[in-house]
């Protein structure tokens, strides 16, 4: 099959490689899937250029994709066979092959059917993603009516967290950083939306839940916007935690956290406990059923350009999630 592998970090137009590698086959309890889109995720590029330590001599990169099983392992119920999947940790907790390749034999555990509705490089925006988004919306308690702010409201992982709080029956207040970020916030169900670059985002927070605050939020860059998050965030309040590019070192006010009963929780997707994963799984599929969500495409990238796809996803300013196609 052809496949993108590194066999050492660095830049992506010096370290990637593009050739074939031997076709897996589907293992007891996994599934192949023969795969039409990969999503490159900024935790693909961060392993690829060097700031987490690799793990094996040869790394398939990219973790997240979208397909077609073409064929199951020992203990695997045929009925997968043929069916439309998306999936998640492709490259992640002792897989060395990602999802830059033509297949990918994993656990059938990492699959998730796909509605014929929603095209495999949407699909292949699930997950992490999606993912993410769904731990740090959920994982604090439940949000109806409730009020919900989400940094970075049109991101990749941002415009979902909108999304399924939204779906889940909670206020959403979304921050962005333009015009046209706004107007993608509002469409994904955002009620209010605050441009930080032009407003004080906690003046505006106060004057939006006259002074109430909000109840959980959902942060794209904790140490970059501590101040404002803090100040947010009312008191017995929760934050999600899933990024922290500002300053991934902050120095944490703990007599303020303290005096506001703050529930302060940090994840990774890798390192989400099962049974949170499997729910997370679940609601997606359910919130996809409920009707045309938005869901996030980037930019489209053949296989033989996975290089240009990390240096874009790299370079920032990108709205959803770049995809790699590797039937083309």
């Amino acid at each position: 099959m052809r496949a993108v592998w590194y066999e050492r970090q660095g830049a992506a137009s010096e370290v990637l490689v593009v050739g074939e590698l031997p076709t897996p086959d589907a293992g007891p309890g996994e599934v192949r899937v023969k795969l039409e889109a990969s999503g490159v995720n900024p935790s693909d590029t961060y392993r690829r250029a060097g700031r987490v330590p690799k793990e094996y001599p040869r790394v398939v990169t990219n973790s997240d994709g979208a397909g077609v099983v073409d064929q199951v392992g020992a203990g695997v119920a045929s009925r997968w066979l043929g069916q439309r999947v998306w999936l998640y940790n492709g490259q992640r907790n002792g897989r060395w092959c990602g999802t830059a390749a033509e297949y990918i034999a994993l656990a059938v555990d990492l699959v998730t059917p796909l509605p014929d509705a929603v095209s495999f490089a949407e699909g292949a925006t699930l997950g992490v993603p999606g993912m993410t988004a769904h731990r740090c919306v959920f994982l604090a308690a439940p949000l109806q009516g409730r009020v919900v702010l989400v940094t970075g409201g049109a991101g990749a992982v941002g415009h979902y967290a909108v999304q399924l709080a939204k779906w889940a029956g909670a206020t959403v207040i979304a921050t962005v950083s333009s015009a046209e970020k706004a107007a993608r916030a509002r469409a994904g169900g955002a009620d209010h939306v605050i441009n930080y670059r032009q407003e004080d985002v906690a003046a505006r927070v106060r004057e939006i839940t006259g002074g109430a605050l909000v109840d959980h939020v959902v942060e794209v860059d904790f140490g970059g916007n501590l101040a404002a998050c803090l100040a947010a965030v009312r008191v017995n309040g929760s934050v999600a935690i899933y990024a922290s590019t500002g300053d991934r070192t902050p120095k944490l006010p703990v007599g303020e956290l303290m005096q506001k009963n703050l529930s302060v929780h940090a994840m990774s997707l890798a390192g989400v406990p099962h049974e949170s994963r499997k729910r997370a799984q679940s609601d997606i599929t359910r919130w996809l059923a409920g009707g045309p969500r938005l869901l996030s495409v980037a930019a489209r990238f053949p296989l033989a350009e996975t290089a240009a796809a990390h240096e874009a996803v790299e370079r920032g300013g990108k709205v959803g999630t770049v995809v790699v196609e590797p039937q083309r």
